[in-house]
């Protein structure tokens, strides 16, 4: 099972990584707030935020092909969501904008969660008194993605091992099946850890 495809950077040792895990937050959620609050006429704030970003990346020591590559991972839900600013009245200065603000924030939450371990972040939200619930979920879902993600390999490889046809249109076939699969085994494997829980004790 790969563990750390999610953190494997946030374990680093760089003057970014030694700040406590709250300043962090705090900063990440005050600059994104900025960026987000920020009236559109201001483009030079949004490019001393870029200017800012990236010397943080620096400081991190990511590399910068692993950073690059998260963000762009990323970005068809930020070009999905700014496109529809192009049906608006000065659709183009609009769209590139929010693609602008949408990114700066993205690259802020990659920093974060690539400089702090996720344990560490809801540390501080239990410290911050969130609702335990919510913490609990963040917790679970942060713990079960990594073996929803084993159990997508394993079905890939499975299979790739019965399939003798190398055509495209078979191997989005073969991606929707295991599409398909993995959702059901999905909530079955949710239905069993919840009736697991419930059996302890859990509310």
């Amino acid at each position: 099972m790969r563990h750390d495809f999610l953190d494997r950077y946030s374990r680093l040792d760089s003057p970014i990584h030694r700040l406590p895990p709250a300043v962090k937050l705090v900063s990440a959620l005050a600059l994104v707030l900025a960026v987000v609050l920020l009236p559109p006429s201001r483009p030079v704030f949004l490019a001393s935020v870029a200017v800012v970003l990236l010397v943080v990346a620096g400081l991190s020591r990511i590399p910068w092909p692993a950073l690059l590559w998260r963000v762009t991972l990323l970005e068809p839900f930020v070009l999905g969501v700014a496109i529809l600013a192009l049906f608006q009245p000065g659709g183009w200065r609009l769209f590139l904008i929010l693609v602008a603000r949408s990114t700066l924030c993205l690259l802020t939450m990659v920093l974060l969660s690539n400089t702090t371990p996720f344990a560490d972040l809801l540390r501080v939200l239990r410290a911050w008194r969130m609702p335990a619930l919510l913490v609990t979920t963040l917790s679970l879902m942060y713990r079960y993605l990594f073996v929803l993600v084993d159990e997508a390999q394993r079905m890939q490889r499975a299979r790739a091992s019965r399939t003798f046809t190398p055509r495209r249109r078979w191997a989005w076939r073969t991606m929707a099946t295991v599409v398909s699969q993995l959702f059901i085994r999905s909530s079955e494997r949710a239905e069993r850890i919840y009736a697991a829980m419930c059996a302890r004790g859990w509310r």
